[in-house]
């Protein structure tokens, strides 16, 4: 065997099962995996994952153990092999948890892991941190920042951040804000991108005005039917003149009463990183319309076509297309609400148990786009029997709601627990990342944490 190493378990799978499992659990090539789970080929599991697996005789075939399917690391070399890398790297960032994960460095993209995603409301230092360009300098006098509005308005106008403040009614909102690319990684083959896992999402408590009401006060035309907006946050070229990114949304979306212009974060001024002094929270769609450092929205008589709304960015495949096959600009349509997700949040993938466990008490959160979240159920049997999460209300529409469950283990050993939520109109998450298209949106399979007992 060589001894070079594969950029991931997944793609060692993809590629070649047979050697993914001689790599990985030393079962001999040619062996049917039934029936290498069946014989000493599981015991090889077992030991790999570190314990016995009561539930193996449902084990979809090929399933990669949730205990290397979440590592970001390459798999595992042989003993002759140079060693692979190890673990992820993590953030270093003022104001920031350590327990961030960096996935972006040009420009700064951190996740947030699941199980530091707990807390009812996010707290900003555990904040997931996504940029599309240069991270601008903390405005000296947040007050005095200018926002214009102009287009298809019949008053055209300029205010700043105090006027904001001043002239319109306050509100604060719980609310999800996730990235488009959430769940990217989960794609086979590798979509391009930043390889989200399910930690680009977090959910604070939002100040600020209404869009709607900026909006009229400008007096949008029957004609303006799409929004545009802009930053200032420089391009990484440096170039002054080349929009960062500049996205926008139906005016549908941006009347709706969530929409806003904010300027707090849990109580606090918000933060340089996460678009301070200002930005707009369009809750329930891609997080890339929601743009931090506005300077600028702009009315237009048409659908946006800024950076990041053509082509396939933040755009899905209306058709399904062959995974990895080469991409018809015709045959997609903008992201707009994201799918419904779950994730567990406690105990944490990997959590060992003392030996003797049985009761194992579950956290986590769900939410879904638009839409909202109509039950939550967990397996630890690979998807054999389902048992109904209890779940939470939410405190606003577009707040993700927290659910709890108490599972029951038969014995010790290796399980995994599985979580899947269904949306208000009946649409559960899937098993694999649904409808590949080549930038990976839409990823969203069940969240899946591995529990060793004993």
């Amino acid at each position: 065997m060589s001894g070079k190493i594969e950029r991931s378990i997944e793609e060692l799978y993809l590629e070649d099962p047979e050697r993914a499992d001689a790599r990985i659990f030393g079962r001999k090539a040619g062996t049917n995996r039934r029936g290498f789970l069946e014989s000493a080929g599981l015991a090889a599991v077992g030991a790999a994952v570190g314990g016995a697996i009561p539930f193996s005789q449902n084990m979809p075939a090929g399933l990669i153990p949730a205990a290397f399917a979440q590592d970001k690391g390459a798999a595992p070399a042989p003993a002759a092999a140079p060693a692979a890398p190890k673990g992820p790297i993590h953030l270093d960032f003022p104001g920031k948890d350590k327990g961030l994960v960096v996935i972006g460095e040009k420009p700064l993209v951190a996740e947030t892991p699941e199980h530091l995603l707990n807390d009812d409301t996010t707290p900003i230092d555990k904040f997931y941190i996504r940029n599309n360009g240069q991270i601008p300098d903390e405005a000296k006098d947040p007050d005095k920042w200018v926002i214009k509005i102009d287009g298809e308005v019949n008053k055209p106008f300029e205010i700043t951040l105090g006027e904001l403040k001043s002239k319109y009614k306050a509100q604060t909102l719980r609310m999800v804000l996730e990235c488009g690319g959430n769940g990217r990684s989960f794609f086979t083959p590798r979509a391009s991108g930043n390889q989200w896992t399910n930690g680009g999402a977090g959910c604070a408590e939002w100040t600020g005005v209404r869009l709607a009401d900026v909006l009229k006060a400008a007096g949008v035309k029957p004609s303006g039917i799409y929004t545009a907006h802009y930053a200032a946050d420089v391009h990484l070229s440096g170039d002054p003149n080349r929009p960062t990114l500049s996205r926008g949304v139906r005016i549908a979306k941006a009347m709706e009463p969530e929409s806003m212009i904010v300027w707090g974060m849990n109580g606090k001024p918000l933060p340089n990183i996460h678009g301070g002094p200002v930005r707009l929270l369009i809750p329930g769609w891609a997080g890339s319309a929601s743009q931090k450092w506005l300077t600028r929205i702009s009315i237009r008589d048409k659908e946006h076509d800024g950076p990041g709304m053509t082509g396939t960015s933040y755009r899905l495949a209306i058709k399904p297309m062959v995974p990895g096959d080469k991409a018809d600009p015709k045959n997609f349509r903008i992201l707009e609400s994201m799918p419904v997700r779950s994730i567990i949040t406690a105990p944490a993938n990997g959590a060992k148990l003392a030996a003797g466990t049985r009761d194992v008490a579950l956290r986590g959160a769900s939410w879904a786009g638009d839409l909202s979240v109509q039950r939550v159920d967990i397996s630890i049997d690979y998807g054999q029997s389902w048992q109904a999460a209890k779940l939470e209300k939410p405190k606003n529409k577009f707040d993700w709601q927290r659910w709890t469950a108490t599972l029951k283990l038969p014995s010790d050993g290796y399980f995994e627990i599985w979580s899947r939520a269904t949306d208000s109109k009946g649409k559960m998450q899937p098993h694999v990342a649904p409808n590949w298209n080549p930038s990976g949106y839409g990823g969203n399979p069940f969240h899946r944490i591995a529990v060793l007992v004993g």
